[in-house]
């Protein structure tokens, strides 16, 4: 590529650190101007590597992530641009170490705030080497038709707008980058448009200076004329007065530098800018303006005045041949706006994939059934008003979310010789992780271990709401084969009552307003025990049957409510969630005393295994 050309429709770039939205806008320019491939090469992560899925178009791309600039420069030894978005903190050695890279020949530093010395040096490293630096604190960099720098130019619509996805006739370099599209602004409406634009940025010492690149563009064949923005403060304005003295800048050139001003100010004032200082009448800006006018200079009246004085000069060159008119394409790549953009400026929408009527966790705090967590913290929440709020979506009066919190320490653990404890404690054992510990005892519960507490509800409901009396149940489970489910226990009967099953009871008569459900089932449990004495409403069944009762006497909840809560295994919910908390204990408790692989011992396995003639 020729030495006077900053970039070229072939340059790919690196861009240091995970600037996404930066790269999009890269790699849709490069789209719209009719690349063949990607700016972007790669990103460099520090110390991460993967790779980041961007849009190309209508499609989608994969662009690598390298954790150091040298894995990135070996992986991809075409390119030879970093675009630099680390903070002020690490923009100094990052960019040094790009500058040191063979293969980098521009490096664009975006972060403000670079220490001056720092700066210096990394200016002198550039000269050194002859490449270029681009800031720091530069908004970026343009090519157009070619390539650009982050963020540069805008939105799609701005670059569309000014022309900047082909080539024009004017070079454009300015210290001000919040000017930078506002020129790209006057020059496409005044002339054919950029050829390439540049703001280095307004430190006090920048990477590259105005005459730098004002220098290349008049060894650019295909710049026709040129237009730039200065400071008061410095002497940089002065190198352009004598470049243009020595014949060394022989193209039109229009020039403004900013600051007229500061003259109504007290001196010494600061504008914005680290260089935009004035501390003699030299680094005036009006001091400056009257310089670049006596060498021959091109200086409007005023920054107003710009857009004339720019079309002015384009006007004379096209009269005298030395523009070529530049064809425009028939029709410009389209590139769909971002979806977030588009939902945010209201021009679509799009039907959600999930609902969650239960937790918002969108704003400063999440949210559980309307009630932010703090509220319900700072109210004396407990875990069963949880529970009752993420899922039953209410807020349940305080004796029932003291029931659901009772019932949850109750279920807990039975022990080690239950199956979804023995389940957890043997793959405990065998090495694995807590979760799988978890899953392995969780997948045990079923009908059979822990179902009983829906199946209670479910069976004793349709009972009592059908108006059957207890032994009409009873029977009427046997003339269906059904075991009723949540009566009978192995271990406890009449004589010899389940102590959680006392407490359950004992806290629904404190606190129930009614326990219907409840007296319907011990009445069943009248009969049952009939038969045999163990054959006792156990925990399980009276959760269930509590359950019911509880979430009638809220008052929330209507019968076909309450029906499709049982249905939907919400009371099973609470046998799962308590035993979670044992099956835990029992998988740590193995893993704290290392505990090693289990293995069943033969005397507790009946062996029949015969050969079959």
């Amino acid at each position: 590529m020729e030495p006077y050309l900053l970039f070229s429709k072939d340059t790919r770039s690196f861009v240091y650190n995970m600037q996404v939205k930066a790269v999009q806008r890269m790699l849709d320019f490069d789209f719209l101007s009719g690349r063949e491939k990607p700016s972007v090469a790669a990103m460099i992560n520090p110390g991460n590597t993967g790779t980041h899925k961007a849009h190309w178009g209508t499609g989608e791309i994969l662009i690598p992530i390298h954790p150091t600039i040298g894995s990135a420069t070996e992986a991809h030894p075409d390119v030879d641009v970093m675009v630099n978005f680390a903070s002020f903190r690490s923009a100094y050695p990052s960019t040094k170490e790009a500058l040191l890279n063979k293969r980098i020949r521009v490096v664009a530093v975006i972060a403000e705030g670079m220490p001056e010395r720092k700066a210096r040096e990394l200016s002198f490293i550039a000269r050194k080497m002859k490449k270029i630096i681009i800031g720091p604190a530069t908004v970026g960099a343009i090519g157009a038709g070619a390539f650009k720098v982050g963020n540069t130019g805008g939105t799609i619509e701005n670059i569309k707008e000014q022309k900047l996805y082909r080539r024009g006739s004017v070079g454009l370099v300015t210290k001000s980058g919040g000017l930078l599209n506002e020129m790209f602004n006057i020059i496409s409406h005044n002339t054919d448009g950029i050829f390439e634009g540049v703001a280095i940025g307004g430190d006090k010492y920048p990477g590259s200076s105005l005459i730098d690149h004002l220098l290349r563009y008049e060894a650019n064949p295909k710049i026709k004329m040129m237009v730039s923005l200065g400071e008061l403060g410095g002497d940089e304005e002065y190198r352009v007065v004598e470049a243009v003295k020595s014949g060394r800048l022989t193209k039109p050139l229009v020039f403004w530098v900013m600051g007229t001003c500061s003259k109504v100010f007290p001196a010494g004032v600061q504008f914005g800018h680290a260089g935009a200082k004035a501390g003699v009448e030299t680094e005036t800006a009006d001091a400056k303006n009257s310089a670049l006018k006596a060498a021959g200079v091109v200086v409007p009246k005023s920054f107003d005045t710009l857009g004339e004085e720019i079309a002015k000069t384009f006007l004379k060159l096209e009269v005298d041949g030395s523009i070529t008119p530049i064809e425009e394409p028939e029709t410009l790549p389209n590139i769909p706006m971002d979806y977030a953009d588009a939902l945010k400026r209201g021009v679509i929408r799009k039907p959600t994939s999930f609902i969650s009527s239960v937790a918002d966790d969108r704003g400063e705090e999440v949210v559980y059934g309307g009630y932010p967590i703090s509220e319900i913290v700072h109210d004396g929440g407990k875990l069963g008003d949880v529970i009752a709020l993420l899922w039953f979506g209410r807020k349940f009066p305080k004796w029932a979310s003291e029931f659901i919190e009772l019932a949850v320490m109750i279920v807990a653990d039975h022990g080690p010789a239950v199956s979804g404890a023995h389940n957890a404690i043997v793959t405990s054992r065998a090495g694995k992780d807590l979760i799988s510990c978890l899953c392995s005892g969780l997948l045990t519960i079923g009908p059979r271990f822990g179902g009983a507490v829906d199946g209670c509800a479910k069976h004793m409901k349709r009972a009592y709401n059908e108006g059957m009396g207890p032994r009409d149940f009873v029977k009427d489970m046997k003339n269906r084969n059904i075991k009723i489910p949540g009566i009978g226990h192995r271990v406890k009967s009449l004589e010899n009552p389940d102590g959680r099953v006392t407490l359950l009871i004992e806290y629904a008569r404190n606190n129930f307003p009614k326990t219907d459900l409840l007296d319907f089932a011990l009445s069943v449990q009248g009969v049952t025990t009939q038969k045999k004495s163990n054959l006792i409403l156990n925990v399980d069944g009276t959760i269930g049957v509590l359950m019911v009762d509880m979430l009638y006497a809220t008052g929330f909840f209507s019968k076909e409510e309450v029906d499709r809560i049982v249905d939907l295994g919400y009371l099973n919910g609470i046998f799962i969630l308590g035993r979670s908390i044992g099956l835990i204990g029992h998988s740590l408790d193995q893993k704290s005393m290392n505990q090693g692989l289990y293995r069943h011992p033969w005397d507790d396995i009946l062996y029949q295994v015969e050969r079959k003639e």
